[in-house]
């Protein structure tokens, strides 16, 4: 048997805007400064299992996948600031209107107006059915070149467009899309942000696969148990679909619920998008500083600690944000490369150790003063 997810998704979420289901929602702490501005209608109609808000920084655009009544959006509003920009997307026409008929009001509180409600399906941020229920008002389909404008139509108005986000957050929302669109939903987050953003979705995740008879449970799919990620594979779905760097930020020590032995629990994972491009030598390196002796990152480069290793441009400038700035140490050469780029490939497939001469240059035989960094106007080390 299969059951029709989204209906059932739908109808549960529906009767949810109007009034509280508690099975719905994981006990959270968010700041109670944000909650402040938030219309009380809205708090108490909060399904969510994390506050990916809280990873949020001032002047962000960040898009809300399954933005419900709005809570996470009207926090985030107010983290990015007025030079921020926030945007909801949702299915559910109910939850919608609760969150558009509190947007003013939140407004009002804060001072200025960053948020926006969008509906569509959160695997589908191309399709942006307001945007095509307006086109087909005067331009109707009735015939096949009719059909073939409407189609370029909704290509040139996406929901969202490609590459114009900072941040994709979720609340407890991904494992209410069905498992057979779940590659579609990652490739959808990795195509709408833009090159050096990154998601940061809180979800429920199992500690074991979910059999399938509780998978075409209609209660237990809009409950979010039947579509679980199992917990590994939460973090490998945003490593196939392109992102690098995934990181559990907080993981519930006890599960929110058990069914049948089987834990779920609420995950915050983060992940980043910019590893796309062609690997070019730039004689530059990387020191893995510890406390491991060796790590392997997800483009399978072995780094050992306190080695030299060689990394191409594109990945040493990587290993210089965010998830691994503090864990390295760069290394640039003291001469650029003079030769361009496209003549330069670098085989990032092996590992290699960078010798301090390749960095420094063969001809270098400069002889210090003594007189360096460790050197204070007190004492000297």
């Amino acid at each position: 048997m299969s059951i029709d997810v989204e209906s059932a998704v739908r109808e549960r979420y529906s009767t949810a805007a109007k009034s509280l289901e508690n099975e719905l929602c994981c006990p959270i702490s968010y700041n109670p400064e944000f909650l402040k501005a938030i219309p009380e209608e809205v708090l108490a109609r909060d399904y969510g299992c994390g506050d990916p808000s809280a990873h949020l920084k001032p002047g962000e655009i960040v898009l809300d996948l399954g933005s419900g009544g709005g809570k996470i959006c009207f926090i985030a509003a107010q983290v990015v600031g007025a030079e921020g920009m926030v945007i909801g997307v949702d299915l559910n026409a109910d939850m919608l209107a609760l969150a558009r008929s509190a947007a003013p009001k939140v407004a009002a509180q804060i001072g200025y107006d960053n948020v926006e409600f969008r509906e569509g399906r959160i695997q589908d941020l191309t399709f942006h059915a307001a945007a095509a229920a307006d086109y087909l008002k005067t331009n109707p389909v009735e015939n096949a070149q009719d059909a073939l404008a409407y189609q370029d139509h909704l290509v040139r108005h996406p929901l969202v467009a490609t590459g114009s986000i900072d941040v994709v957050v979720s609340n407890c929302v991904l494992n209410l899309v069905h498992a057979d669109e779940k590659t579609r939903l990652f490739e959808e987050m990795f195509r709408v942000l833009r090159r050096g953003g990154r998601a940061v979705i809180s979800d429920i995740a199992s500690d074991e696969d979910v059999p399938a008879h509780m998978q075409n449970d209609p209660e237990l799919w809009s409950g979010c148990i039947s579509g679980a990620f199992r917990e590994d594979l939460f973090l490998k779905a945003f490593t196939d679909a392109g992102f690098y760097g995934a990181r559990i930020l907080t993981r519930d020590e006890q599960p929110w619920r058990t069914v049948e032995g089987i834990e779920f629990r609420s995950l915050t994972v983060e992940a980043f998008k910019g590893k796309e491009g062609p690997c070019v030598e730039g004689l530059q390196a990387v020191v893995y500083k510890g406390p491991f002796s060796e790590v392997v990152d997800d483009d399978g480069h072995r780094l050992v600690r306190g080695v030299r290793m060689a990394v191409c441009e594109k990945t040493y400038a990587i290993y210089g944000r965010e998830p691994y700035l503090e864990h390295f140490e760069q290394v640039e050469p003291r001469e650029a490369p003079e030769t361009p780029a496209e003549e330069r490939p670098f085989d990032c497939s092996r590992d290699v150790v960078r010798s301090a001469r390749e960095t420094k240059g063969e001809a270098f035989r400069e002889t210090s003063s003594g007189d360096g960094a460790c050197c204070d106007d007190t004492e000297c080390c």
